[in-house]
Parts: C-alpha cells; structure tokens; sequence
C-alpha cells in the first residue's frame, strides 16, 4: 500500500510557562518553567501546595463569554483556546472545509471534568439530587473535548476520544497520523487537555505519593533525573495540532511545521501504577515507532522524554533507551521538557510532541532545568539547564501512563522534500 505523509501545519499550546506557541517556545529556550504556589483552592491541609498553573480564570478561557464559561469545565476550555490557534496557525476557516467528512478530531484527557465532579458531588451532599446541575454529565465526560472541537470546527469525519493516562495525547496524534496515512482522513484535529489542580486531584496523587513535596521551592521541584527528584509536579493545560496529507498542504500553500512519521503503542502488562522494572513494553514501543517511520536509532537526535522527576519513572527510562539505542545513546541528546511545565498527564503527549517539532524546526533542543546532581542511574545526556543549538534530523518522544501505557512517535525536521 502506497502510505501518504503526513505533516504538521497547525500548532496551539496552553502551558504553565506560555500562553501561544511563540510564549511557550521562547519560555522553554530560555529554561523557563511556570510552577508557583496555588492560590485558586485551598491548599492548607494538602501535602503539595504547588503546580504549573495556567493563570487564567475559566472566564478570561472563554473570551469573557459568561454562558460558555458556566458550560464548559476548564479542561475542555482550555483545548478550545489551544485549538484556536491551531486553527488559525494552520490558515483554515472553521467550517469552510471542501469535504467535511475528511476532517476528524482525536482529542483526549487522562481525567475530564475533575472540578466539575467535585463542584457538583458538594451540591448532591448539600443541596440535594434536584439541585445537580443539567450539565454535570456533558461537563465532565472526558470525550468532550473531542465532541466540542468537533463542533467548533465543523468536522465531521472520525471523532472520538483516547483515555491512556498520561500517554492520551500522544495515541491521539498517533491514532490520528494513521487516519490520515491510509486515507481514512486528509485533515485531524488532534492533542489533548487537563485541568487536574483541584483538591481532589492533588490529594488522590499525594496518596500514592507521586508528587512532589518542595513546598518551600516549587520552582526547583521538578527535576527529572537528578538524583534528588521527589516526586513529580502536576500541570494543566493544553497542546491541539493540526495533522494534514502532505499533497493536501501542499496545494493549499500552507507552511509546514514538520512531519510525522512514525508511532508505536504498547502496554507492560505489569502493574497499576509502576513501570515494568524490565523496560520490555517501553522498548517495544519505541522499536516499533522508529519501525513505523522506516528510521534506524542510529538517525535518532533528540528524545524528548516521559520524564516524570520519579524516581522509577526517570531511571526506568534511561535504562529503556540505552536497552533501545545501544551504543548510539551515549551521544543521544534526551530532555525532559516537564522541568519546565510541570507534568500534565492527559495533555502532556501534544504539548510535547509541539516541543519536538519545534526542535527540529529552529535546531534548538530544550533544556531538563534543575538537574544539579546526577544520578548513577540516569547517566545520559539530559541537554542539562541550558537550551543548546544543534540540528538534527528526528526526533522521538516518549510518553508513559499509568496501566503500562506506552506511547512513542517520531518527528522529521521538514526540509521541504
């Protein structure tokens, strides 16, 4: 079968540390994270008082449209305000589309509508089951990001929702690039959202001891791979790309950010909650990626790793791509872009997938902020502190969910051809 390419050619970020795509790229070239005390709930008796929070109301999200804000939780409205700049990034007209029917949405979150459920579970113990809202169950269902993209767009092909934990994003964007390499699709609108930071959320992560405890410097607590990480930091936000068939872009003229080509998903089968110690899922996955997209390792530049700042997550994943890359991983430049934006589970695929795009495109490979002691078991090049100019040709990304998801997808730098 003769397989279609397929290329990058709209991008929207919503993070921590950048509101837009230039914010964002300019805040990661620079080493700089978004990861602050909260101050939107109260977080007296939380173990963790800190995370990567996006400092816009729901409101300000929903351009002061009081009836969208009061309808929407704040994970869907944050995708909204992601997939806009996609949109527009990519030049397409909502609603304009030839064949609507060729235009799908594979959009994703790892939780939904978090504060939606805590806000309305409140009202059932005080107020009563007449007094819940009407819009609790389309609030908080995690397939609306999908639908109200979909909606918004007027795309009318695949639509659905991916739920992988913290590899949903990056199985939306794959599950999406192959819609369109085998002629399911000529354009997707894909990527995924969270809006975790509620009392319920930091409290149930807290409880698994996930998170960080670096309440007296949230700035420096997340470290992936340096030998004093504590714990992960968590994140919201949002990262929508716009996939399109390369002829497709071509005859429209659009600009093109970069290419996909190739994906691998697989699952340890190991745990809830804990990497398999042996990396057979991880290595699988990224075997099968760089199959996928007819790479050798060896062509490999930059890894943009799941880099949690754990303590099994981050040496786990050393370990995985040594396993992979051999020889060729002592001069693999990898980096956890989460230093910077915290973790932001469901969302955190496409925002980084948007990271390595970038990379490739402006030969800038992102920094892992806050390593300051190496750890004997994360001995590989982590691109430490400090932005550094090199170009290369592709680009893996790594992302890892709780349930033993795994998820991979490799990046070609477009040079035109």
């Amino acid at each position: 079968m003769n397989r279609r390419r397929v290329v990058v050619t709209g991008m929207g970020v919503v993070a921590c540390n950048g509101v837009g795509v230039p914010q964002f790229w300019d805040a990661l070239r620079s080493s700089r994270h978004g990861i602050v005390p909260i101050t939107s709930i109260d977080t007296k008796d939380l173990a963790t008082r800190f995370a990567g929070v996006v400092h816009l109301d729901n409101l300000a999200l929903a351009g002061g449209d009081t009836k969208i804000a009061r309808r929407k939780d704040r994970f869907v409205l944050l995708s909204l305000v992601a997939g806009v700049e996609a949109m527009a990034d990519a030049g397409f007209v909502a609603k304009a589309w030839k064949d609507p029917f060729r235009v799908g949405v594979v959009a994703g979150s790892g939780i939904g509508g978090l504060a939606t459920i805590e806000t309305e579970h409140e009202v059932l113990l005080t107020r009563g089951p007449s007094r819940v809202s009407p819009m609790l169950v389309p609030k908080m269902i995690v397939d609306s990001v999908a639908g109200d993209l979909s909606i918004a767009y007027g795309a009318k092909g695949p639509n659905y929702c991916i739920t992988t934990a913290c590899a949903t994003s990056a199985n939306c964007l794959g599950a999406s690039f192959h819609h369109i390499r085998d002629g399911l699709c000529d354009v997707m609108i894909t990527g995924g959202t969270e809006a975790p930071i509620t009392r319920l959320g930091i409290a149930g992560f807290n409880s698994i001891k996930a998170l960080s405890l670096r309440n007296d410097s949230p700035g420096t607590a997340s470290r992936p791979f340096d030998l004093h990480r504590d714990g992960f930091v968590m994140g919201e936000g949002a990262g929508i790309l716009i996939l399109e068939e390369l002829e497709h872009a071509k005859r429209r003229g659009a600009k093109i950010h970069g290419e996909v080509v190739g994906y691998g998903t697989t699952g340890d089968a190991y745990h809830e909650t804990a990497p398999d110690p042996s990396g057979a899922g991880g290595a699988a996955c990224m075997r099968m990626a760089m199959n996928d997209g007819g790479v050798n390792p060896t062509d490999v530049g930059y890894v943009n790793a799941h880099g949690t700042s754990t303590k099994y997550n981050d040496a786990g994943e050393t370990a995985v791509i040594k396993q992979v890359f051999g020889d060729h991983a002592r001069v693999l430049a990898v980096s956890s872009t989460k230093s910077m934006t915290g973790h932001m589970l469901g969302a955190a695929g496409a925002v980084e997938a948007i990271a390595s795009i970038l990379a490739l495109r402006d030969g800038i490979l992102p920094p892992t902020i806050n390593f300051t002691t190496p750890d004997p078991d994360c001995d590989l090049d982590y691109v430490p502190n400090t932005a550094r100019e090199k170009q290369v040709e592709f680009a893996l990304s790594n992302n890892l969910g709780f349930g033993g998801h795994n998820a991979s997808l490799v990046f070609r730098r477009w040079t035109g051809t």
